[in-house]
């Protein structure tokens, strides 16, 4: 009888057990019931970078098996990794260049465009900063413009103190160093060499900050995020000073620093299950993530053009 009732014992903790075991089967089973796994990659862009990365991590918690990890090479760099078939989406603060197409061309790197949201490239200086009011477009162009003269604030304007001016801006591999440099001094890459660049504007954000004489340039994004230590500089482009906004940046009276904000995706990588599925849910959400994080929205029928693009 002892041996039966210990037989018995037995029987229930492997029942126990194969029913805990399943139960862990199941719950392991709802983690993963998108039945989506991988990894996407993703590079470029700092500025486009807080929107991807809270869209990486939203589709995250609902696609716990698909790594999503985001780089930040810079607009151009991360167009070199693309190119290279290195990532499958770069984010960018520009249009693709034509001698970046045409590589890609070569490299056999078909891709599709895909606008996420508009920004206002904002010109900033340190809050205590108390002679800025604006800054016209022939005033920045006198500041940055190649071999450029100025190199105090009295050399700006007169009333201005006669402090050393000193000079942030993205790294050259930036799509907002391009932007900025094609629409202020008129031809891409053109820029007075004697400034501190980086590609990480959280660098440029902490210089500024610091130093009671600076000058720099970034996206809007990362002035909402730190507008306690910044000051935003109006632009007058020859209708009177305008402050970027997302009213001034989506109705495109903050000109000429506003743009448009891409991702670009490698066709081959959307035959992936999981990156198809990332890029339907990033246009899904861009439109709430955008705003959380500082951008603008495009219209809703941007939005639905980009699905019907990849569908």
């Amino acid at each position: 009888m002892k041996l039966i009732k210990n037989k018995m014992v037995l029987v229930i903790v492997l029942v126990i057990s194969m029913l805990a075991f399943v139960g862990c089967g199941s719950s392991q089973t709802g983690d993963s019931e998108t039945g989506l796994s991988g990894e996407i990659r993703i590079d470029g862009s700092s500025t486009v970078f807080p929107i991807t990365e809270a869209v990486a991590e939203e589709f995250m918690t609902e696609n716990p098996d698909v790594k999503v990890p985001v780089g930040v090479s810079g607009t151009g760099g991360g167009f070199q990794k693309f190119i290279a078939q290195e990532t499958d989406i770069n984010d960018a603060s520009r249009p693709i260049k034509s001698e970046e197409a045409e590589a890609a061309k070569v490299a056999g790197v078909e891709y599709v465009e895909l606008s996420v949201a508009f920004d206002g490239l904002s010109v900033l200086v340190n809050p205590e900063n108390t002679w800025v009011d604006y800054l016209t477009v022939e005033e920045l162009n006198k500041i940055w413009a190649p071999g450029s003269a100025v190199k105090t604030w009295n050399d700006v304007r007169s009333e201005w103190p006669t402090e050393e001016i000193k000079l942030y801006a993205p790294g050259t591999d930036s799509g907002t160093f391009d932007y900025f440099t094609e629409e202020i001094n008129g031809e891409t890459g053109a820029i007075r060499n004697d400034f501190t660049g980086s590609e990480d504007d959280n660098v440029l954000v902490q210089g500024i900050a610091g130093d009671k004489n600076a000058l720099g340039f970034f996206g809007y994004a990362y002035y909402e995020e730190n507008q306690d230590k910044l000051k935003i500089v109006p632009i007058d482009s020859g209708s009177g000073p305008v402050t970027p906004s997302f009213e001034t940046i989506k109705d495109g009276s903050y000109s000429p620093l506003s743009r448009p904000l891409f991702i670009y995706v490698n066709k081959a990588s959307l035959e992936k299950p999981e990156v198809r599925r990332f890029v339907e849910y990033y246009l899904e959400i861009a439109k709430d993530i955008a705003q959380e994080v500082g951008f603008v929205t495009l219209p809703d029928e941007e939005y639905e053009n980009g699905l019907n693009l990849i569908k």
